[in-house]
């Protein structure tokens, strides 16, 4: 981590919550048995080609949910899918946790940039209790645009006041790296290959 970084911005899902383990949501695998809805149906109905509208908050989630369990005549209602996914999508990652909690010790400002709705940003800020160990969680679906598009860095930078160059992200996606890379961004691409690099990248 550079001598200038004065502020980190953490992706979510991947990095501090380890919910997607070799490309499989972990999350998901009691969902047939819990509720009657086998993965595969709940993936393509709900992650369909409207799902880029809730992702950037032109659709709620909650709406879409609940019309394509009435299409599909599945006997649970949206609100009892929701929170039984968000619940059991909470499955904090204790390294990147640690890590988040040492550095809070440090004079640096730390903040959540995920590519989620509304409904999940405000269940990861309060729910999941992360609105108390950073400074603020910024989404897609408050922002209006999803990474790795220039325009969600660009709201980040200038809503905390800093220049690119002062900013770490730590995500997951090459898209987004190379994304943030491109405007300026320190980057640290966390992997399954480099995440035990983390702690000592970060100088902890």
């Amino acid at each position: 981590m550079h001598s200038d970084t004065r502020a980190i911005a953490w992706d979510f899902d991947g990095v501090l919550n380890r919910n997607i383990v070799n490309g499989r949501f972990v999350w998901a695998d009691t969902l047939e048995a819990d509720l009657g809805i086998p993965l595969e149906v709940f993936e393509k109905g709900v992650f369909d080609a409207q799902f880029v509208h809730m992702i950037s908050g032109k659709r709620d989630l909650k709406t879409h949910v609940q019309d394509w369990l009435d299409h599909s005549g599945h006997a649970v209602d949206a609100s009892t899918l929701l929170d039984y996914w968000f619940a059991k999508d909470d499955l904090k990652d204790p390294y990147t946790v640690e890590l988040l909690g040492q550095l809070a010790e440090r004079n640096i400002l730390q903040v959540i940039a995920t590519n989620n709705e509304t409904r999940r940003s405000a269940y990861i800020e309060e729910n999941a209790g992360f609105g108390k160990l950073v400074s603020r969680v910024f989404s897609s679906g408050r922002i209006g645009h999803a990474k790795p598009d220039a325009v969600f860095f660009r709201h980040v930078a200038e809503a905390i006041g800093l220049a690119p160059r002062e900013i770490l992200l730590i995500d997951d996606s090459a898209a987004n790296i190379r994304s943030a890379a491109a405007l300026g961004w320190q980057v640290f691409h966390f992997t399954e290959d480099t995440r035990s690099e983390l702690a000592s990248f970060l100088g902890l």
